[in-house]
């Protein structure tokens, strides 16, 4: 088998100098590389990753390898992919399959060749290793030891395989770690998703009504930014506690119906299907603009744009005019997968840092626990906080400690309010 597949090889000493870049902004990351080096916790362990391959994935990549791990990397996103990393990380010995600009066909055998080398940890940014593993590759399961998933989407996906009781390995859900969630999917998501709008558009958002599709984390995020930029800012949701958060927050809530004819720009982060489909692109106005920050491209109905629509041509990188049969023109853009990685370049790399240190000390975590049962769990709090004391450590910020007397307080009944 090929021990590398990458665009090309030659984009290696370009991908280093990305990779030096971001590893100077991942302070946490750092920190941990020191320890790994000298301990060597992940000796014997060969990982499967499937993540976006980007220059701060390859920081935690060099973590993992000089933890002593064998790593074996694939995308998770066909146009996610940064070829000058892949390149670098190839050069320097991982087994890297992935390239930007794949279609379906080859990302899912890149997926089957990452499992080839026989892993004992996972590494998912969308469960589709997981996926795979239980559906074509179930001989392999066996070996495996435990694994993670950075995603609400995936996350999602295999909390409903151990409802149903076919989840066969132990998975740690290091989306919902706070040291996660709290700072990546909301200020990662929210700075990078406008990032990836305004390179594909060069528009100005202020005054514009800006239509964020769910009220989760990533979308609180993208609803913030975009509202700092001065837009004017619709949220929609399903859910009625969000919705309420979002009135709250000064934003407006309606139906995805009644945002539709007035919308300049929408956004999907919610992690389900056909948020945006035909009955809303009916109503859009012309010049609308649609793009996805939801994990996978399903969150925008493309096959209800292709069926309204008469013609469709590119107007500039990972933008595309859909003509509609009553000349309306809509613009889609990154193909409707991840505005923030395929347009921009992903979360800055300070946010990252968090996101990857927990996957570095889960990993890590699976290797010294055995006999963990085939169920998702939570990051261990012990991690989580770790990770945020070593954050503020990096960033020269001191916090207060309990004192004797606070900590009595607050473990006993006896005090009293007097």
């Amino acid at each position: 088998m090929e021990e590398f597949q990458v665009k090309n090889i030659g984009l290696a000493p370009q991908g280093n100098l990305q990779i030096e870049w971001a590893a100077k902004h991942m302070p946490v990351l750092n920190i941990i590389k020191q320890r790994f080096r000298e301990e060597k916790p992940l000796q014997g362990q060969t990982i499967a990753a499937c993540l976006h391959v980007t220059k701060e994935t390859a920081v935690l990549i060099k973590v993992l390898l000089a933890g002593g791990a064998k790593v074996a990397l694939c995308g998770s996103n066909p146009l996610s992919t940064q070829d000058d990393v892949a390149a670098a990380l190839a050069d320097g010995g991982v087994h890297v399959y992935a390239w930007r600009g794949q279609n379906t066909e080859d990302y899912y055998k890149c997926i089957e060749k990452v499992l080839e080398y026989n892993p004992t940890i996972t590494m998912d940014d969308g469960a589709d290793v997981v996926g795979m593993l239980h559906s074509k590759r179930q001989d392999l399961i066996q070996n495996i030891i435990g694994g993670s998933e950075e995603t609400t989407t995936g996350v999602v996906r295999l909390k409903a395989m151990e409802q149903d009781g076919s989840l066969k390995y132990p998975i740690i859900a290091v989306n919902d770690a706070y040291t996660k969630y709290l700072f990546d999917n909301r200020y990662g998501t929210g700075q990078s998703t406008i990032d990836g709008i305004l390179r594909a558009t060069s528009i100005l958002l202020a005054g514009k009504n800006f239509v964020v599709g769910g009220y989760g984390w990533c979308s609180r995020g993208i609803a913030m930014r975009a509202q700092g930029m001065g837009a004017n800012v619709i949220v929609t949701e399903v859910k009625p506690i969000r919705a309420l958060e979002a009135v709250m927050n000064g934003l407006r809530v309606m139906p995805m119906s009644e945002a539709a004819p007035i919308g300049d720009i929408f956004v999907t982060a919610t992690g389900n299907l056909n948020v945006l489909r035909k009955e809303h692109m009916q109503k859009m106005k012309d010049g609308a603009i649609m793009c996805n920050s939801g994990h996978f491209n399903v969150e925008l109905s493309i096959p209800d744009l292709e069926s309204m629509s008469k013609s469709k041509r590119t107007i500039r990188p990972n933008m595309v005019q859909y003509t509609t049969q009553d000349d309306r023109h809509l613009y889609l853009l990154a193909e409707g997968r991840l505005v923030n990685l395929a347009a921009a370049e992903g979360h800055p790399s300070e946010v990252m840092d968090m996101s990857f240190a927990n996957q570095a000390l889960c990993a890590e975590y699976v290797a010294k626990t055995p006999k963990l049962q085939p169920k998702v769990y939570v990051v261990p709090k012990e991690i989580d906080e770790k990770i945020a004391e070593l954050k503020l450590q990096s960033m020269g910020i001191q916090i207060d400690e309990l004192t004797e007397e606070q900590k009595k307080y607050l473990s006993t009944w006896e005090m009293g309010t007097t």
